[in-house]
C-alpha cells in the first residue's frame, strides 16, 4: 500500500537522509506515523465557515492525510486537495474510502501548482507554507496561488515563527501507538537555527517497535522557514496578491510584531509576474 518498511524487518532499519526536498519529508515511515504523533488537528468548523463565506469549489493546499478535507467533504462542501507527498495522498484516499466520501486530489508541489482551474477560495488549514525552504520558493508558491484564484478570489495562509528547542527537550520523545497498537515515537535529535535567513533545521527520529520484529528507525531533517509580516507582505505584493488582513489565532487583527498569524490575501487586478 504505502511505500513503507513493511516486509523488511529482519534487521534494524536506520537511515539519516540529511537535507531533503520538502516534498520528500512526509514519506515512508514518517507518513505512517505522522497522524498518531501530531500534536493537534485543524478545526473543520472554522474551515467550513470560510468556505461558505468565500465560495466553492475551494482548494486546500497541503491536505496531507485528509484533515480537515474529509470532514469538509462529508458536509457536502466542494473542496479539492493538493499535496506534494504521494504517500500522504494515498493515506488520504484510504481515509476517504473508509468514510464513504469521494475526494479530488492532486499530487503537486505548491510552488509548481498547475491545475488548469481557478477557485474562489484557496486555503491552508495549518502553517504548511512554513515548509517551503526559502523566499524564492515561497514567491513561486504565492504566484501559483494567484494564478489559481478567480477574480477577487481569496487565499488564507497561516504562518508562524518556530521556537528554538527549549533546554531539556533535545532527546525527549513524543510517544503513541500506531493503527495496529505498536509503540511509536518521534524524538528531536538536534537542531540548527539561522535567524538571519529565518530557517530552522531539526533532525527528527521516528521509531516503531512491533512485537517480534527489530525496531524501525528513520531520521529525517525537518526544515522550517519563517517570515516577518513585512517580508511576507512584500512577497505577496510581488506575486500580485493584496493583503486584506493579518489575523491572530482568535481571528482578530494581529499586532504588527505577532509571529503566529494568518494572512488573508486577495487577487489584485493584475496578475503577478
Amino acid at each position: 500500500m504505502l511505500s513503507s518498511l513493511r516486509g523488511r524487518l529482519n534487521r534494524p532499519v536506520s537511515r539519516n537522509n540529511g537535507p531533503m526536498e520538502p516534498a520528500d519529508f512526509y514519506t515512508d515511515l514518517v507518513a505512517e506515523l505522522y497522524e498518531p504523533l501530531r500534536g493537534s488537528t485543524p478545526d473543520p468548523d472554522e474551515c467550513a465557515a470560510l468556505i461558505e463565506r468565500f465560495g466553492q469549489p475551494a482548494l486546500e493546499l497541503g491536505c496531507g492525510g485528509g484533515d480537515p478535507l474529509i470532514a469538509l467533504r462529508l458536509r457536502g462542501l466542494a473542496v479539492e486537495g493538493v499535496d506534494s507527498s504521494a504517500d500522504m495522498l494515498e493515506r488520504c484516499r484510504a481515509h476517504a474510502a473508509a468514510a464513504g466520501v469521494n475526494v479530488v486530489l492532486h499530487h503537486q508541489r505548491m510552488e509548481d501548482l498547475d491545475l488548469g482551474a481557478a477557485y474562489p477560495f484557496i486555503f491552508l488549514a495549518g502553517p504548511t507554507f512554513n515548509l517551503l525552504p526559502d523566499d524564492d520558493t515561497a514567491l513561486g508558491a504565492l504566484r501559483a496561488i494567484r494564478a489559481h484564484l478567480e477574480p477577487g478570489g481569496v487565499a488564507l495562509v497561516p504562518l508562524f515563527e518556530p521556537e528554538a528547542a527549549a533546554p531539556g527537550t533535545i532527546g525527549v520523545a513524543r510517544t503513541g501507538t500506531d493503527e495496529g497498537g505498536s509503540p511509536i515515537s518521534v524524538t528531536f535529535v538536534d537542531q540548527e537555527r539561522d535567524a538571519e535567513f529565518r530557517i530552522q533545521r531539526s533532525t527528527l527520529r521516528y521509531e516503531r517497535r512491533r512485537a517480534g520484529n527489530e525496531p524501525e528507525v528513520l531520521d529525517r531533517v525537518w526544515t522550517l522557514h519563517w517570515y516577518t509580516q513585512r517580508r511576507f507582505r512584500d512577497l505577496a505584493a510581488e506575486a500580485g496578491l493584496e493583503v486584506d488582513g493579518v489575523l491572530d489565532q482568535n481571528g482578530d487583527p494581529a499586532a504588527p510584531e505577532a509571529t503566529d498569524v494568518s494572512f488573508v490575501l486577495r487577487a489584485t487586478d493584475e496578475p503577478g509576474v
